[in-house]
């Protein structure tokens, strides 16, 4: 047996002997192949460079340069948490943010709105026969559904003075025929309505919209004449004003419809203002006035009877909405 044994360690010897010789061939053979192409010849080097070894060089990073242009790529491509959180999954989105609060509609229009204006009011129809263009002012309060369409609860105060011919008349009727004493006469529309408005167009600047709605309203006409009175506060003093000594009301449901016009200060800016035009119908139910008998006696007491009559006006107001 421990021939037989020394047989084949001298058999393996051999052959680990021979793929020696067989390696060291090949390996001087592509040397010299490489040699002879004019490359310059390398020494292979098994061994890891240390921390601190001087051979781990540059030369060293740039002949691995593949690896390092793959690993620049993969980090790259990192998932970042921070951005995943803002952007949602990693991915951009792009366009302007917006923002909603407790106060906008799902398409950044502003869910409440308000408004104040003043300008002039215009009689029209048998009005124009005894009311003149006088004054008038507008409060109104609103939600919006949407950018196009809201609803308005509106307060309007329309003033309106008396023709020359009607003060003239009345105050003869009222015992002053020359009205030497300053007899005078006005008329006022006071209005509660509920107003839907559309936004026909909105631009950066310019809008236009049309608004009208049922309401209230309470008309009234004063006659007064004027009177001294007495103030007191310290001391006292007089004055002269005009005191009512008559008036007639009539109350009825009317409706409105309009178009207006807003610009808005910047593209920003919430405020904006308005200028409308409405034309607005009160339904009075009228009442016959009083008749002068022959002899000179008057039957019944409705001296004024026009503040009855159906009317219908046009107010045209300016102002701010915000």
């Amino acid at each position: 047996m421990s021939m037989m044994q020394g047989r084949l360690f001298s058999l393996g010897s051999g052959i680990l002997a021979a793929m020696a010789l067989l390696t060291t061939g090949a390996l001087h053979a592509q040397t010299a192949q490489t040699s002879a192409a004019g490359a310059p010849a390398t020494t292979l080097n098994l061994q890891l460079p240390g921390n601190n070894d001087a051979a781990f060089s540059s030369s060293s990073v740039q002949a691995q340069e593949p690896l390092t242009t793959e690993v620049a790529k993969n980090n790259t491509d990192q998932f970042h948490f921070v951005n995943a959180m803002q952007y949602g999954g990693g991915r951009q989105r792009y366009g302007r943010p917006r923002y909603r609060g407790g106060n906008t509609n799902a398409d950044g229009s502003p869910k409440y709105d308000g408004y104040v204006g003043g300008g002039f009011t215009l009689p029209i129809g048998t009005q124009s026969d005894y009311l003149k263009t006088s004054w008038g002012m507008q409060l109104g309060v609103g939600r919006n559904f949407n950018k196009h369409v809201g609803v308005n609860l509106e307060f309007n105060y329309d003033h309106f003075g008396e023709t020359a011919a009607t003060i003239d008349n009345y105050a003869a009727l009222y015992g002053d025929p020359t009205n030497t004493n300053g007899f005078d006469a006005n008329t006022h529309i006071i209005s509660l309505a509920i107003d839907p408005i559309f936004n026909i167009y909105s631009g950066n600047s310019m809008g236009a919209y049309v608004t009208g709605g049922v309401g209230f309203y309470h008309k009234v006409g004063n006659f007064t004449l004027p009177a001294a009175g007495t103030y007191c506060d310290y001391y006292c003093y007089q004055y002269v004003a005009n005191q009512v000594i008559d008036h007639y009301t009539s109350n009825a449901l009317g409706e409105n419809v309009g178009f207006g016009l807003t610009y808005k200060f910047s593209k920003f800016s919430s405020e904006q203002l308005y200028a409308e035009m409405r034309y607005v119908h009160m339904n009075n139910q009228y009442r016959p006035g009083s008749t002068v008998n022959a002899d000179g006696s008057v039957t019944g007491y409705n001296f004024f009877p026009q503040n009855s009559q159906k009317t219908s006006y046009i107010p045209v107001k300016f102002g701010i909405r915000f």
